[in-house]
Formats: C-alpha cells, sequence, structure tokens
C-alpha cells in the first residue's frame, strides 16, 4: 500500500511528463561523493531555489521537492526533469546545464542529510 501511495505521489509530481522506465532506473553516478553534493546544493541555490526555495522546502511557484524525494522518486526521475522539464506544469529543461551538474543537483535533492540550509 505503501509503495502504491509513493507511485501515486511521484506520479502527480511528474504529471504531464512520461518518463521512460529506464530513464527512472538510472543511478547518479555522484550519488555518494560529497563534493557533488556541495556542488549540487550550490547549482541548486542558483538555478532552482527561486521557485522550490533554499532547502527545496517549496517556494513562490515550485512544489516542495523534498515531500516528493521522501515519497520515492528515484535519481534517474530527478535527472530526466531536471533535463526534459515539465513545461505544462511550469518546470524548465536545464538541459543547457552540463550532464555532470545535473547529476549534482541531484545528488543534492537525494542527500539524506537534515541540513540543507
Amino acid at each position: 500500500m505503501i509503495k502504491i501511495l509513493a507511485v501515486f505521489a511521484i506520479g502527480v509530481l511528474f504529471a504531464g511528463s512520461d518518463i521512460p522506465e529506464k530513464a527512472a532506473a538510472r543511478q547518479n553516478p555522484l550519488q555518494a561523493d560529497p563534493q557533488a553534493v556541495a556542488a549540487g546544493k550550490k547549482l541548486f541555490r542558483q538555478h532552482c531555489a527561486e521557485c522550490h526555495g533554499e532547502a527545496a522546502g517549496g517556494g513562490r511557484r515550485g512544489p516542495n521537492l523534498q515531500d516528493f524525494l521522501a515519497r520515492g522518486a528515484t535519481p534517474g526521475q530527478i535527472f530526466w526533469i531536471l533535463s526534459n522539464g515539465v513545461v505544462r506544469r511550469g518546470m524548465p529543461s536545464w538541459s543547457k546545464l552540463p550532464e555532470a551538474q545535473r547529476w549534482q543537483i541531484t545528488a543534492f535533492l537525494a542527500d539524506p542529510s537534515p541540513n540543507r540550509q
């Protein structure tokens, strides 16, 4: 039942996007790298915080990403959304950022540390 709710919650976040299974299953090659998490935090603040808040807790236009991550979003799903956007929901594509930087943002978002500030 919990897994069904997690899948539903992720579906709500990504409504309007069709994330391929292969993309959703991708693992973050930088996930275990503390320097990547720190770089991702800096990039998130530069490119994402205006909409999603400094600590990804929601902002003026963007949803609370912490809630969605807690419900089981995979690194591959986050990376796909960063790369492709969800234009109908106001999320732009960040494909102009190099792939490594998109993985760094993904590493920051998936970091279990409670100290996002």
